[in-house]
């Protein structure tokens, strides 16, 4: 059938190709067939909308995030390294990292200490303080050198961010 604009009621004015919606004597039968059709129509149009909205609210909010999440790990590397000039304990680095803006959850930090350490760029060291055994990491002479090489690739990418986000 057709599509036409909707002539059953004054104001209803969409392109409509239900039966309801032709021109309709005044009779209780077509009083009820339209009823029926302006609900229907218009939960549809409502759950299309919400569905719409609840979409497009969704996929915004966990797009940032996932992207926020993968800027952020590479920097955490070097702020791990750069905090780590001094002798650090666990504890103490996440502190650290939390007062500089920097804040990282055990789960992350300790396997992220682990993998550095494993990559020659950390030594680390058991030992007693305050009547308890902890593990003090500090930068190995390598992770020295790499922490350096780091420092100027980042100056280099933030110049050329900064000439871009600036224009």
């Amino acid at each position: 059938m057709p599509r036409r604009q909707c002539e059953a009621v004054s104001g209803h004015t969409r392109l409509c190709s239900q039966a309801a919606c032709r021109p309709i004597a005044s009779t209780r039968e077509g009083s009820k067939k339209l009823k029926k059709h302006l609900t229907t129509n218009t939960v549809c149009h409502t759950v299309y909308g919400v569905q719409w909205v609840m979409h497009s609210m969704t996929i915004e909010p966990n797009l940032f995030e996932n992207i926020r999440m993968e800027l952020r790990r590479g920097s955490l590397i070097l702020a791990v390294l750069a905090q780590l000039r001094t002798e650090q304990y666990g504890y103490t680095l996440r502190k650290a990292l939390a007062e500089h803006g920097m804040e990282i959850d055990e789960g992350t930090l300790y396997p992220l200490l682990r993998r550095l350490e494993s990559q020659g760029l950390l030594v680390s060291e058991w030992r007693e303080e305050d009547k308890r055994n902890k593990r003090f990491y500090v930068l190995s002479a390598d992770g020295k050198l790499m922490l350096k090489q780091l420092l100027t690739e980042w100056k280099s990418i933030d110049s050329s961010l900064n000439g871009i986000v600036r224009r």
